[in-house]
């Protein structure tokens, strides 16, 4: 297995966005904060809340003395608001067990609240230019085409994937390789419609020369979102954004017509922590009452 790391190297250097968690200037806790925001959103959505959270809270300690409502109020619409709260819970052990700096370890940083082997690597990675392998979705792609030769990646196995990966990484500049593969399925071996004029590796991609086969794994699940408890719970946790205090429970009822398909909602975002009752009934964020 090989994917020659010169050529991808150099290729990174000449095309990579320039985004703000990648500056040398960055600090560990806005790198964790840009894994945490990246996982399922497109960076042009992520870019503009990364920069008003590291004005706001430079530092894990500045958002633990935060309350959790006000971070998931200003999640704002990321999507999937349970990272707030998984990463609030992250920046109060750094402040309290780690002197508020973010670890470096890919063990220690597992031991944190909500941080995931993903995100761990990754930190380590990318923040502390640490050699281990950081796979994601674009990074499986890429390994699937330019190495084994086929379509797409196919279901994930952790421990597949990531000897794959680990196989590939230059003992020099790994964390820069591993930015590199991301960015490559990002941009260029995209799922969809992927630019192999532009592909730095394309005269060794092992799909271009198996003749690029179609995929033919399982098929993969669309999600949808209108109509979807995640819909229902978002315009939910809107309205409780939208005030400064508790509101009763006929205000919630205004945003969905489906009785049971809203209760269940709101009672799904009372389990996960996202939404509080008070002793009078009414409901707020986390720690806004």
């Amino acid at each position: 297995m090989s994917l020659d790391a010169d050529l991808l190297l150099d290729w990174f250097a000449d095309t990579a966005r320039d985004l703000p968690w990648r500056r040398p200037e960055c600090t560990a806790w806005g790198v964790l904060v840009s894994e945490i925001m990246l996982q399922q959103t497109p960076v042009a959505r992520v870019e503009p809340i990364w920069r008003e959270w590291l004005t706001r809270w430079p530092t894990p300690s500045a958002m633990a003395a935060a309350t959790p409502g006000e971070v998931v109020r200003a999640w704002g619409k990321l999507g999937y608001p349970r990272r707030a709260l998984r990463l609030h819970a992250a920046a109060q052990a750094i402040a309290e067990e780690h002197d508020d700096v973010v670890p470096d370890d890919v063990d220690v940083l597992l031991a944190l609240p909500g941080i995931g082997a993903y995100t761990a690597r990754a930190v380590a990675a990318f923040a502390y230019g640490r050699r281990c392998p950081v796979v994601d979705t674009n990074v499986r792609r890429v390994v699937a085409r330019a190495v084994h030769g086929a379509g797409d990646a196919g279901p994930p196995s952790t421990t597949r994937d990531l000897r794959d990966v680990d196989v590939l990484l230059p003992e020099e500049r790994a964390a820069t390789y591993s930015a590199a593969l991301m960015e490559l399925g990002a941009l260029v071996c995209t799922a969809r419609a992927p630019k192999c004029a532009a592909c730095p590796v394309l005269a060794t991609c092992a799909w271009q020369l198996n003749g690029r086969p179609a995929y033919a794994g399982p098929a993969k699940a669309v999600q949808r979102f209108a109509g979807t408890d995640r819909q229902v719970r978002g315009l939910l946790l809107d309205v409780l954004r939208g005030t400064t205090g508790p509101v009763a429970k006929p205000r919630l009822d205004l945003v969905w017509s489906d009785a049971g398909q809203r209760d269940r909602c709101l009672h799904s975002l009372l389990v996960d922590g996202l939404v509080e009752q008070t002793a009078e009934g009414l409901f707020a964020l986390p720690g806004e009452h």
